[in-house]
């Protein structure tokens, strides 16, 4: 539909060129004296030109908040090119690990942090020129509303589309301004000339053609945020439009408002539920590493029961079972990663160590000899038969398995100590005392020192035995 050259409503279908609507065309005719003078109606200048003498408060205010954070960031010696990640999230951007955790604020708060002054200039650039058109037509808090509303529906589009991501600044909030402007445009009473139409379009075509370049530059891009701001306000622009066209309707702008803020709770409750547990699952493997198995089980059999099928929790949790030592449940953890992902080759290796600890070499065996089928040159593979082939005290055919190991991977952990081992039990001294000292050259080890020592001691060698147990003790007194 064609628009009023005069004051911008739609004009009805099938005018077929005529430009003007019906109001303006009675009042022109009044102003003539060809209507009563009960006909005459006040035709309001249009919005684009009444904006110019509109109070913009509340655009005045969004801009100088993103400034101050700006400038406080830049006192507290963050850096005004490119600020670091640690810096950010200091300053509460939106950091979906965190944010899904528990710091919901986030999703709001980074819309004020800007990594950058380049990106915090051109951000403003659109804001104050979007914002004064938006609060001139929308009203102060209509618009307002909008602007928040949508910065929080582009921070957890973020969020959920990148779960271990950084988000920060105005850009979701200042497409979704957008976005409502232009669903008003074409849906409402703000409906404008094509000329002015065009002249809006061009600022939101190089916005986001910055916002492209500037990510392309940086590789922080985040196309996610600048979609679903845009969604949001797209939706919130045509309900208004639709249902609250003028400010003297206050309910039902605030019944507008009210239904995009149950559409962005309904967002942030499914992005807790659906990725929530990705982040269990990072604090679970924080607590493994410093062996605080009390803390990452609980974690996990939740993630397990939330997510049955999800393998990599099954993985954990039977980690988490090994580090317990109550190698039966870890076990059955195993085997069910298996069952999930018959390829893990992972599994397999720790479900053959833990069948060992459960004194079951033949199922060991097992486990290993499907992780060579896998993978034939898995190194990991050839260690594991060698641990089953010295736990049935067949230590030649250890051996063998371990010198295969060394073959296809020289740095593998503690291999030529093992083979010293394996050369010892058959009384193999000179061999032994090789691979011991091979193994030296890896890094230093107290127990590779005290087997150095046997060996020395083996073959009589009473100084080099003596030097070696001094080693294996300074070592421990190191640690």
């Amino acid at each position: 539909m064609a628009n009023c050259v005069q004051c911008g409503r739609k004009l009805p279908a099938l005018m077929f060129g005529r430009k003007i609507c019906q109001w303006c065309v009675q009042h022109e005719a009044a102003q003539r004296g060809e209507e009563p003078e009960n006909a005459v109606q006040r035709v309001e200048a249009a919005p684009w030109l009444r904006r110019q003498s509109t109070s913009m408060v509340v655009t005045q205010a969004f801009f100088g908040i993103n400034v101050a954070v700006f400038l406080a960031m830049a006192l507290a010696g963050v850096s005004i090119m490119e600020p670091t990640w640690q810096e950010l999230v200091q300053w509460q951007a939106n950091f979906a690990p965190l944010t899904v955790s528990g710091q919901w604020w986030r999703l709001l708060t980074c819309v004020f942090v800007h990594i950058g002054i380049i990106h915090i200039g051109f951000n403003m650039w659109c804001l104050w020129d979007l914002g004064r058109l938006a609060e001139s037509l929308y009203g102060h808090w209509t618009f307002g509303s909008v602007y928040l509303i949508t910065g929080v529906a582009a921070s957890v589009t973020s969020a959920a589309w990148h779960p271990t991501g950084l988000s920060a600044g105005a850009s979701g909030a200042i497409f979704g301004i957008a976005g409502a402007l232009i669903a008003s445009f074409y849906l409402g009473e703000f409906s404008l000339p094509r000329a002015a139409v065009a002249g809006t379009l061009r600022s939101v075509v190089m916005f986001a053609g910055y916002n492209l370049v500037f990510g392309a530059m940086w590789g922080r891009t985040d196309n996610a945020a600048h979609v679903g701001g845009l969604v949001s306000g797209l939706i919130l622009g045509a309900l208004i439009a639709r249902l609250a066209p003028t400010r003297d309707e206050p309910f039902r702008r605030v019944a507008v408002l009210l239904v995009g803020l149950l559409l962005v709770a309904g967002g942030i409750t499914w992005l807790h539920r659906s990725r929530a547990y990705i982040f269990s699952m990072d604090h679970a493997r924080q607590s493994l590493a410093v062996g605080n198995t009390d803390d990452a089980i609980p974690r996990l059999e939740t993630v397990v029961r939330q997510h049955p099928d999800y393998a990599p929790a099954h993985f954990e949790l039977a980690r988490a079972y090994v580090i317990k030592r109550d190698f039966a449940k870890a076990e059955m953890e195993l085997k069910r990663v298996i069952e999930l992902n018959p390829r893990n080759e992972g599994a397999f290796y720790v479900l053959g160590f833990t069948e060992l600890e459960l004194k079951r070499p033949q199922q060991a065996r097992e486990a290993f000899t499907q992780l060579l089928k896998l993978n034939p040159n898995s190194a990991d593979a050839h260690s594991g038969l060698a641990a089953v082939f010295s736990f049935e005290n067949k230590y030649s055919e250890a051996l063998e398995e371990y010198k295969r190991t060394a073959q296809l991977d020289p740095e593998y952990q503690s291999v030529f100590y093992d083979m010293g081992l394996m050369q010892s039990k058959l009384k193999l001294y000179d061999d032994a005392i090789a691979s011991f000292l091979k193994q030296r050259d890896n890094g230093d080890d107290p127990d590779n020192e005290e087997a150095l020592a046997d060996s020395y001691q083996a073959k009589g060698m009473q100084r080099e035995a003596e030097d070696a147990r001094q080693r294996a003790k300074q070592f421990r007194d190191q640690h």
